[in-house]
């Protein structure tokens, strides 16, 4: 009986941690509140409580679109809310907070660089 119930304990643990609700490539571009002069696109692996991956603004205005930024971050302990930073080339950066829900993102910038949009709602494109 002992051992049952460590197996089970063992298991709900290894469960638990392997979930991985921000990996994935999300985008604004099927946002119905959102400009559809751009869109954020980001591409997110995360493994645990770290994240990392790329992001970049796409636009068909050249003035707007930007280059691939890199992602670096932590997931907080609950796993719904996320802090990243985006880096560019030129020591370019921003810091933003990442909420999920379901199969939507919410990315709400904190400061930096104006490099990505402020605020937007992602949507998962695919795993």
């Amino acid at each position: 009986m002992r051992s049952f119930i460590l197996l089970l304990l063992l298991i709900s643990t290894t469960s638990f941690s392997q979930t991985n609700k921000f990996t994935g490539t999300w985008s604004s571009e099927n946002c119905k509140n959102c400009s559809k002069e751009y869109f954020l696109k980001i591409t997110i692996a995360q493994s645990n409580y770290k994240i990392s991956g790329t992001a970049e603004v796409v636009s068909d205005n050249k003035k707007l679109q930007s280059e691939i930024f890199d992602i670096t971050g932590v997931v907080y302990t609950l796993g719904d809310k996320a802090q990243i930073k985006i880096e560019g080339k030129n020591n370019i950066s921003a810091s933003a907070v990442l909420f999920i829900s379901d199969e939507a993102m919410q990315f709400s910038k904190r400061g930096g660089a104006d490099i990505v949009p402020k605020e937007v709602i992602l949507s998962k494109l695919y795993e």
